[in-house]
């Protein structure tokens, strides 16, 4: 378990150094298509500090917004209260703070900085879908992802992956106006330097998204085989969680606020796509459920 949340930091630390290094190349090289000088080269300094400092300072807000969670009341729903607060003080954790989300697709993730600052989301599906054995595994399982320090990953890629790809979008609308203008300028762009630079500039904002893709997938699904063993070894009940990932999986209705960017925050991928099953295992964001579901088996028994 050490092990893995020393890991876990590092690919944090190294997410944080090549999001810093993707958008200052995205912006060094558009400043030189404009033609912004030295100035250029201190703007793309500037844009680069800058994103990354707030994806990882409001990271956790920024992924609740997105999400449209909401803090859950004790009141509502007390059993799901004193579960979170029951497994954290299993886990040695503080208790995290509860969000929900009112959808009747049945989900849940786990976000935020550290154990301190992180909080558990449910969907209000999952929590009237599932019966208290199968969420406790829920709710164990995410409480696994905390101790492991997985949320810091998980929360700054669901983030950065989302700026770079909409930064990406917006440099090649940038590239794409700002040509006419400078063709008047620079007679057909001006020299062969001119057009090497705007050759790398497609393509570096066209390649961008891909990047951020494969950065996102580069969080290894075997992270996800750990929390459901941390989970199970604290609710000691395997088959709760095995029935839990049956049923979010089967569950036919799509959970309108996840998208591509927060789609690995997740128990269970939450987009409903056939695509998801025709593409090579190479670009899945979660381990097969039938994986997850036979490993939890192995542990103690079917569901």
């Amino acid at each position: 378990m050490y092990e893995q949340i020393t890991k876990n930091k590092i690919k944090s630390f190294t997410l944080i150094f090549l999001f810093f290094l993707l958008i200052f190349l995205l912006t060094w090289v558009i400043e030189n298509l404009l033609g912004w000088g030295k100035e250029g080269l201190i703007l793309a300094t500037i844009v680069s500090l800058t994103m990354t400092f707030s994806s990882y300072y409001w990271s956790d807000r920024i992924i609740l917004a997105i999400s449209r969670a909401r803090p859950l009341e004790k009141r509502e729903y007390p059993f799901l209260y004193h579960t979170v607060e029951g497994l954290a003080l299993a886990a040695g954790l503080p208790r995290p703070a509860c969000y929900l989300i009112d959808d009747s697709a049945p989900n849940a993730f786990t976000a935020g900085r550290s154990p301190r600052r992180a909080f558990i989301v449910v969907t209000r599906g999952l929590v009237e879908k599932l019966n208290r054995l199968e969420l406790e595994g829920v709710i164990g399982h995410e409480m696994a992802h905390i101790k492991n320090h997985d949320t810091l990953l998980q929360t700054l890629t669901a983030v950065m992956v989302g700026i770079i790809v909409l930064l990406s979008d917006w440099w090649r609308r940038s590239i794409f106006w700002a040509q006419p203008r400078r063709l008047d300028k620079r007679k057909g762009w001006g020299s062969q330097l001119q057009g090497l630079w705007l050759i790398l500039g497609f393509f570096l904002v066209i390649i961008a998204p891909f990047v951020a893709k494969l950065i996102r997938l580069a969080i290894s699904r075997q992270r996800e085989f750990l929390a459901d063993a941390e989970g199970v070894r604290l609710t000691r009940y395997p088959p709760g969680l095995a029935s839990a990932l049956k049923k979010i999986a089967e569950d036919k209705e799509p959970l309108e606020v996840a998208n591509r960017a927060t789609a690995h925050l997740y128990i269970v991928n939450p987009l409903k796509e056939e695509w998801h099953r025709k593409i090579s295992r190479l670009f899945m964001t979660h381990p097969p459920i039938e994986e997850r579901i036979a490993a939890l088996e192995k542990m103690g028994g079917g569901t």
